[in-house]
């Protein structure tokens, strides 16, 4: 009798598997750098719609279904769109799924769209939650988004957001965790572990005095396939700490911030940023994110990599402290090692970060 599968994230190698078995599908071929170590890039298809509200399928419809009931005019991607703040639009993605009976995908944000607070999120045909992939869909994916603050120029293949595929229960518990800390040590400070690893704001001034960035509203057009091309202070006013430290967020505000501890996701492991609960103040870590297998692991060229903090606050001003918890990462265990790692074999924008926005400023 074979083996059953081990539980855990499928790495690289498994997805590049899966696109060969048909579990995963899609228009074009494989992109270059598309296959992440623990996750897939997901690419625009040549269409949009703007749409009225965000919706979802729900438990028997689906998202075409149901696009008559939201649609408000169709754009065409293929010359370059301008998606525009405060509107939401849906689009087809390139990729469509045909998965296992025991595997299940969960979707997030790109590290770049999350700093651009460009929202967007993950809908199939039938789903009850957004960013959730139950085991076994089968049928296409559509991208939700909404951009928050800097309206943006996008193209058919544009990638924003990313899905992981899980085979039955992958995180980690907190006494798996310990000692995972204990032997590979995977903060540079003491441990704060509590339904996951907690992470802090780092509001103590570096040479320059700028501990984070405020996104400024009624900026420029961002083009995203422009990489290092944009001056940062005309899109963003630099954050510096008061006279007794701390800053204050305004609501409605968006920041960009990194964390104190300096983070590491060995090889066999992933990580997912979950924003804290709301008993933390009048503010989120806005963007849930993924930490990829080699992130700020000192071998693949990661060590003293930060996590970027995405914050908004919201109905009150609210003071923030240095080293004030600000959310948890969430380690699980990979099914094996990738045969890639973040900043090792691929193109890794952020490994060995700091306070960075988004690859498309300067």
């Amino acid at each position: 009798m074979s083996a059953e599968p081990s539980s855990g994230v499928l790495p690289a190698q498994a997805l590049r598997a899966m696109f060969e078995s048909g579990a995963i599908a899609a228009d074009l071929p494989l992109a270059a750098g598309q296959v992440q170590p623990a996750s897939l890039d997901l690419r625009l298809g040549p269409k949009a719609w703007r749409i009225r509200a965000s919706f979802l399928a729900g438990g028997v419809r689906t998202v075409a279904e149901r696009l008559d009931e939201f649609a408000m005019h169709e754009i065409d991607l293929s010359g370059g769109a301008v998606l525009e703040t405060g509107c939401v639009y849906l689009v087809p993605l390139q990729e469509r799924l045909n998965l296992p009976a025991g595997v299940s995908a969960a979707a997030n944000a790109k590290s770049s769209t999350g700093r651009l607070d460009l929202f967007t999120r993950l809908i199939t045909d039938r789903g009850v939650e957004f960013d959730t992939v139950a085991a076994g869909y089968e049928g296409p994916l559509y991208a939700e988004i909404s951009p928050r603050t800097f309206s943006v120029l996008v193209r058919p293949g544009a990638r924003l957001n990313q899905i992981r595929f899980r085979r039955g229960v992958a995180a980690l518990s907190d006494a798996a965790l310990r000692s995972l800390h204990d032997a590979q040590r995977l903060v540079d400070v003491e441990a704060q572990i509590d339904g996951g690893l907690a992470f802090s704001v780092d509001l103590s001034p570096p040479a320059d005095g700028i501990v984070g960035w405020r996104a400024r509203r009624h900026a420029g057009l961002i083009d995203l396939d422009r990489i290092g091309h944009y001056d940062p202070e005309e899109f963003w006013t630099p954050v510096r700490p008061m006279r007794a430290g701390g800053v204050i967020l305004d609501p409605g505000a968006f920041y960009i911030l990194v964390s104190r501890e300096a983070v590491h996701v060995p090889p066999d492991h992933a990580a997912e940023m979950t924003p804290y609960m709301a008993v933390a103040g009048e503010f989120r870590v806005h963007y849930a994110g993924f930490f990829d297998p080699g992130f700020g692991h000192g071998p693949a060229g990661g060590a003293g990599s930060r996590g970027v903090l995405e914050v908004r606050c919201h109905e009150a001003p609210f003071a923030l402290e240095h080293g004030q918890v600000v959310g948890r990462l969430v380690y699980e265990r990979m099914t094996e090692r990738p045969d890639i790692l973040y900043g090792a074999g691929v193109k890794s924008n952020y490994q060995g970060q700091g306070l960075k926005l988004a690859k498309q400023f300067r």
